[in-house]
């Protein structure tokens, strides 16, 4: 289980599990949840800077949507639906 550390817009210090990462018409994509009692799953795009490093980048309503049906096909595969 890896984890990921980021600032919230106040400044504080978030952590966040990866649950997943997966590729949708060749984009990367990642599932990030919050380790709280009623955990918020987040779907982010994976980019690549001009020095070939990682950073997540926000993504609109539809782009979302898609991603979101392609993390629970995952899902459901891994838990053998």
């Amino acid at each position: 289980m890896e984890k990921l550390k980021f600032y919230d817009d106040e400044g504080k210090l978030v952590e966040f599990i990866l649950d997943a990462r997966f590729t949708l018409d060749d984009t990367d994509y990642v599932a990030l949840y919050t380790d709280d009692e009623e955990p918020e799953i987040y779907i982010l795009r994976v980019e690549v800077d001009e020095n070939g490093d990682e950073y997540l980048e926000g993504i609109d309503d539809d782009e979302l949507k898609d991603a979101i049906e392609a993390y629970e096909e995952l899902t459901n595969e891994q838990l053998g639906d």
